[in-house]
Order: C-alpha cells, then sequence, then structure tokens
C-alpha cells in the first residue's frame, strides 16, 4: 500500500471494504478540519499532508481489524488525532463505543474537541499530562493506543494499569522497532505479538496482551 498513487476515501474503502461510507465521511471531516488547523496549529508533519489519507488516516483504520470487539479505547498522546479520532469516527454507531484521548497540548486538544463535536464522534477529551490524566481513567478498558508518543519503554508504566483488567495495547512503531524492544525486555516481561503495518511496510504494529516481571525480579522479592 505505501506509495500508492492515489491518496484519498477510496485508498482506505479498497484496503477495509467494512468501512461503511457514513464512517468515510467522517474521515473526510477530520481531514478536511486538519487542512484548514494546520495552516496554523502545525499539527502534523508538513509533509505528511499530501499523502494524510495512507499516512494518517489508513494507519490508524487498520488497527481495529487487530481488536474488532473494542468498545472502550484509550489513546494516549493523541496529537492530532490519529489514532483516536479515526477509530471514534468508526465506532461512530456502535453502542457504548468511547474513546479517551489523552493529549497535553492545550492546542491538539481542542482541534480533537472540534472534530469530535463536527462528526458527533463517542471521543472524550483530557486536556492534561499522561501521567496525571491516566490513573483517573477508570477501568476496565478494551484497547490502548499509541502512535509516534514515546519508546516501548517510556510507555511501560502507564500501559501497566491500563491493561490490568484484561485490555490490550496496539502501538504504532517504525523501523527501529526490535531495539525498543530489546530495551523494554530489560524491563519487564512481554506478552507480545508484532503485526506488519498495512500501510507502511517499514512499519510495525505491537500488539501487548500483559506486562510482567522479571524472573530475577520476582526471584528477588
Amino acid at each position: 500500500m505505501s506509495g500508492s498513487a492515489v491518496d484519498g476515501p477510496e485508498l482506505v474503502r479498497d484496503a477495509l471494504p467494512a468501512v461503511s461510507r457514513e464512517t468515510l465521511d467522517r474521515f473526510a471531516t477530520h481531514v478536511e478540519l486538519l487542512n484548514k488547523w494546520q495552516r496554523v496549529k502545525n499539527l502534523v508533519s508538513p509533509a505528511s499532508l499530501d499523502h494524510v489519507w495512507q499516512r494518517h488516516v489508513f494507519d490508524s483504520a487498520q488497527l481495529l481489524r487487530l481488536c474488532p470487539d473494542a468498545r472502550r479505547i484509550v489513546d494516549l498522546g493523541s496529537g492530532a488525532g490519529f489514532p483516536g479520532l479515526v477509530l471514534a469516527a468508526m465506532l461512530a454507531e456502535t453502542p457504548g463505543a468511547r474513546v479517551d484521548l489523552v493529549e497535553s497540548n492545550a492546542r491538539k486538544a481542542a482541534f480533537l474537541r472540534a472534530v469530535a463535536s463536527a462528526s458527533k464522534l463517542p471521543a472524550v477529551v483530557h486536556a492534561g499530562r499522561l501521567e496525571v490524566v491516566a490513573p483517573g481513567l477508570s477501568p476496565p478498558v478494551d484497547l490502548v493506543t499509541a502512535r509516534a508518543l514515546a519508546s516501548l519503554s517510556e510507555l511501560i508504566d502507564p500501559l501497566r494499569p491500563l491493561l490490568a483488567h484484561g485490555g490490550v495495547a496496539l502501538l504504532h512503531k517504525g523501523a527501529e522497532f526490535e531495539a525498543e524492544i530489546a530495551e523494554a525486555r530489560t524491563r519487564c516481561a512481554l506478552d507480545l505479538v508484532i503485526h506488519e503495518s498495512l500501510s507502511d511496510p517499514a512499519g510495525r504494529i505491537l500488539e501487548i496482551r500483559g506486562i510482567g516481571e522479571l524472573a530475577e525480579t520476582r526471584d528477588a522479592s
């Protein structure tokens, strides 16, 4: 899919045929507002706007195929709403769905609220730092997402309580994913599955279902 000559709703429609026309319309509203706000807010890399449907929308939308029953989602470091708002758009007609978007940047939080309001998405924006907001998010959580936020090692501590009640984390990672995994495994034991990204041949999606203590840590205690 990377390098496709066509960048638009049809790219997502062809790759993920289960996505409804109404959902594509919600995606389009997100993209339209992103282009408007980008002129003064610099929400995403300017170079990525020419391929926004592949680089951002499709890259985000592919997550739901890995966790199709998710209803309560927490998106850490939501930025311009990828993947959080995209997943909220996909669940907009699903009873009981809710996406909590955690974003410390006030300008980006305002953008998230604008998109959520325009498309009536089941999304709640929490404008604050991750370490402050995350402990107040009530369990259970089905899915935790993070994209271009921090290294895997840095995400371990905030992920632990969110996954404690049977949730799963899906984390976008780039070409250095193996080094990130190796570093994280010096701190903890990971129940980990690695998925190839449908949108980027060099990218991976890390599926984490559990974070445990290292054997030597348990022995020491």
